[in-house]
């Protein structure tokens, strides 16, 4: 399997990954002004959390992050509780149906499960990526205010005490 942790170097290509993949859903342009900070990857966001990437000759084709938010955080009137989050999965447009996503799935649980600390992941999941999370065995929990105004994205956790 072409799955590594991600170098710090890997950063610009990421970025450049998140704002193709993010922009294969036909979002206006001026929501990319409005996600530009989410989107960008930085070599200290690297550094930081657990980035993944799926590599190939070509180039990187996908990534997956894992980060832990340490405490409640309010948004919008809500509250983003503290926990583990998926808070990136991106693969190029071109690369979708070949099962990469699937193979990220099984990648991080295992990772969860050695780590043995990681129990549930919280994901503020793409709208249009909704069923292939339904498929991955992720619960739905309720919709989530966006941060774009009227816009909402399913909130949805992956049990991962349940190991099968």
């Amino acid at each position: 399997m072409p799955i590594r942790p991600a170098r710090k170097s890997d950063a610009p290509a990421l970025t450049a990954l998140s704002l193709e993949s993010k922009g294969h859903w036909g979002y206006p342009k001026e929501y990319f002004e409005i996600w530009k900070n989410e989107l960008t990857i930085t070599s200290e966001y690297i550094q930081k959390n657990d980035v993944f990437v799926w590599e190939e000759e070509a180039g990187i084709i996908g990534y997956y992050s894992i980060t832990e938010l340490k405490e409640d955080v309010g948004f919008a009137g809500n509250i983003i509780e503290k926990g583990y989050w998926l808070e990136h999965m991106f693969i190029l447009p071109v690369c979708h149906g070949r099962g990469i996503g699937k193979s990220f799935f099984e990648h991080l649980r295992k990772l969860c499960e050695m780590t043995e600390k990681i129990t549930e992941l919280k994901i503020l999941a793409e709208p249009h990526s909704f069923g292939f999370y339904k498929k991955m065995g992720c619960k739905y929990h309720r919709e989530f205010p966006s941060n774009i105004p009227g816009r909402t994205t399913p909130l949805m956790s992956l049990d991962l005490q349940h190991r099968t």
